[in-house]
């Protein structure tokens, strides 16, 4: 076994908060196409393999990049949303080879270079879990995609391995796009994926492992059937994509669905199949909401209402036991929204528990840069998990100069909350906390209204955090005065004061806090008086820098009488991924400072309420050793 294989396998301060206008966040998927000279971030691919642990010396040097050349735009052609940025945004910042290098994350998946974008393919096989991608091999921007390939035994130390599928054949020339993997009752994998055809039409293709018995699936082979799937009547030849996983019938057929709109209304098209080369299209959509538009990256899989446990996509039974998660990824608005609901076999159709909380209504997996996710059952441990792509904020002038764009998310375990009962828990996945070093404790820390307190902690740039907050009883029962119409993208932030909040953290902050990232609980008062509980990530003063977009994340988090507020942040360079109440409510945030980076990078709890005092009962908070990512022989 290759030595890399057997590598992984054992693998107080009153200063106010300042106020600052926001900049409005760039829509994802980047068409810009150039071609370029990339640096390769100092990575040696030698034919060896070489260990990228992605900490780079300060006297990395990343060279003025020259482009040679400027192409139009094709991304709206195709059927993809074209990256665009607020005309307020200046086009160019001087970053300095510093800021840039210090981007790089130390435990996020991501290639050695270029651009990533949806995750594809998931599943766990022979020992290892495999990681498909969407890839541009020639560069930092969206196109030319094809499928990249990792493996891992932990999700967290990855191998890198040579490219899965390449854009070689009519039906896929102008790219491999997003697919789902199907592990058939025997044990054999299918793979589902959309192609691009040279006329840019998007068709559905098959493809298998060339050699089964190989735990690394390096090299795969397209069905001389291809394409087995092209766009029925009545659907454009653009909006017909990203088919998911398979789930079993009675009959034992397989069904999938693929995302498509009519008009203004997203629809799901559903196939069923004996051998994956003759389909037979339904007769009755899966599901559809009026004005959502193009419905991308779907997924279907169900939920246990009283088992901890994750479930295999096939599975069916009591309503009373199981529900079905529905997922949209809304084209026109780049947002991921779920809902709970029931799916009859029979009739192929599933209806929400709650017409309100339909599909684009309200549930969301994400609150920020959480894009194209799509879930698989890991057989392995009895787990539903989820991935997702986490765009750039920044412009793409800077992801050239740096010579790579994306991450994926830490990996999510996903269940059915079971207090609520009405919207899924996610939360990293365990496998993550093998990294964590050096853990501080904090407890009962005293925050009054308009303080703010640092915390003794060394290293910034990577850390684990679990804080749980309690707000003076007296104070929320005393509040007269209604707070309505509350929402954090609108707001003013953590500087935005009112009777009870902002409070939380301050990450990836300076010690003057000119540059700071907030992570904080906001709770109102309605007319009726009732309490909300909002959780928001603001990131108006997460960055010096003019190019890079400055979001106020967040939303609604439910909290159930007698528990406390409780948040987890995971800070890796320039991701922070916040996890509300056991994962209720998450926020994913791009940021990019200027000065608090390295050493310069500071943690602070604060309350910024005018009307209570907050504690902070626990603040636990470990640094994060970086993951090992490692390439295979050749590349």
């Amino acid at each position: 076994m290759d030595s890399s294989i057997k590598d992984l396998e054992g693998a107080n301060n009153n200063t106010p908060l300042l106020d600052q206008t926001t900049t409005t966040q760039r829509k994802s998927k980047s068409v810009l196409i150039f071609s370029l000279v990339l640096l390769f971030l100092g990575i040696g691919m030698i034919g060896l393999l070489v260990n990228h642990n992605y900490t780079f010396s300060s006297d990395h040097q990343i060279p003025k990049l020259e482009i040679v050349k400027k192409f139009a735009s094709r991304g709206v052609s195709v059927g993809v949303s074209e990256k665009k940025f607020n005309l307020l945004l200046s086009s160019s910042y001087p970053w300095e080879n510093n800021m840039l290098v210090w981007q790089r994350t130390a435990f996020h998946f991501q290639p050695t270079k270029n651009w990533m974008n949806d995750p594809n393919g998931p599943l766990f096989y022979k020992g290892w879990y495999h990681f498909f991608y969407q890839y541009n091999p020639k560069g930092a921007v969206w196109d030319d995609l094809v499928w990249g390939h990792a493996v891992s035994k932990d999700m967290i130390n990855w191998l890198h391995l040579p490219l899965a599928m390449v854009a070689d054949k009519w039906y896929d020339i102008n790219g491999v796009w997003t697919g789902s993997a199907t592990i058939l009752k025997d044990g054999s994998i299918v793979m589902l994926y959309t192609g691009i055809t040279k006329e840019m039409y998007q068709v559905q293709n098959v493809a298998y492992p060339a050699d089964p018995s190989d735990p690394l699936l390096i090299n795969w082979v397209k069905s001389s059937a291809n394409p087995v799937l092209v766009p029925p009547a009545g659907i454009d030849m653009q909006d017909f994509r990203d088919p998911t996983t398979a789930w079993s019938t009675p009959n034992g057929n397989w069904r999938f669905t693929i995302g498509s709109k009519i008009n203004k209304t997203g629809i799901s098209l559903v196939y069923e199949t004996k051998d994956f080369v003759n389909f037979t299209l339904l007769d009755q959509w899966l599901h559809q909401v009026p004005d959502t538009g193009m419905w991308e990256c779907m997924d279907l899989y169900p939920v246990s209402l009283t088992d901890m446990n994750g479930l295999d996509t096939s599975v069916t039974g009591n309503a009373l036991a199981i529900k079905h998660v529905l997922k949209a990824s809304l084209q026109d608005v780049k947002v991921d929204y779920y809902a709970l609901g029931s799916y009859d076999i029979e009739k192929n159709v599933w209806t929400p528990d709650d017409p309100k909380l339909d599909v684009g209504s309200e549930l969301r997996y994400d609150y920020g840069k959480f894009y194209a996710s799509k879930t698989f059952y890991d057989q392995n441990k009895q787990r539903r998990l989820l991935w997702s792509w986490t765009g750039e904020s920044d412009s793409e002038d800077a992801d050239i100069m740096k010579g790579w764009a994306s991450l994926q998310a830490i990996p999510r375990v996903v269940l059915f909350d079971n207090k609520t009962k009405t919207n899924l828990l996610q939360w990293p996945v365990e496998e993550v906390e093998s990294l964590r070093s050096n853990k501080k404790e904090f407890n009962n820390l005293k925050l009054a209204a308009g303080s703010v307190l640092p915390l003794d902690v060394a290293k910034t740039a990577q850390l684990d955090i679990i804080a749980d907050f309690e707000v003076d009883k007296g104070a929320l029962e005393g509040v007269m005065e209604a707070d309505v119409g509350y929402n954090c993208p609108t707001s003013n932030g953590a500087s935005g004061r009112n009777a009870l909040g902002p409070f939380g953290l301050l990450v990836l902050a300076n010690d003057g806090r000119s540059e700071q990232t907030a992570v904080y609980f906001y709770i109102s008062k309605g007319k009726d008086g009732n309490l909300k509980t909002f959780i928001c990530t603001d990131l108006s003063r997460s960055s010096k820098a003019t190019d890079v977009s400055k979001e106020i994340y967040g939303g609604i988090v439910p909290v159930l009488d007698n528990e406390k507020l409780s948040v987890r942040i995971l800070v890796d360079h320039s991701i922070v991924e916040a996890f509300a109440q056991g994962g209720r409510t998450c926020i994913t945030s791009r940021v990019y400072p200027t000065e608090a980076i390295g050493g310069a990078a500071r943690v602070f709890l604060f309350n910024n309420a005018t009307g209570t005092g907050v504690t902070a009962t626990s603040v636990k908070i470990w640094e994060m050793e970086p993951a090992m990512m490692k390439s295979y022989p050749g590349l």
